[in-house]
């Protein structure tokens, strides 16, 4: 167990370092869950239909297709600019 310790140093985190980390991580899942909201609510206003109609009721697999296509740009975007 010692020999695993000492082998790799880097994945020890100390706690003072770690409040950080998971503060910034909040902050970011948060602003992520708010822009994919907007997102979200700009299709469903700009669609001149019922996307919950169209999905559900009429089973547009397409229209699903669609709007998680619009939700994985969203969030490569975001991982992008967390990124640097």
């Amino acid at each position: 167990m010692t020999d695993l310790l000492t082998a790799m140093p880097a994945m020890i985190i100390k706690l003072e370092e770690l409040l950080p980390v998971v503060t910034t991580t909040v902050v970011f899942v948060a602003i992520g869950l708010i822009v994919f909201t907007i997102a979200f609510l700009l299709v469903v206003l700009i669609a001149p239909f019922s996307v919950k109609k169209e999905i559900e009721d009429d089973q547009n697999i397409s229209l699903a297709v669609i709007i998680g296509s619009i939700i994985i740009g969203i969030a490569m975007i975001i991982s992008a600019a967390i990124h640097g």
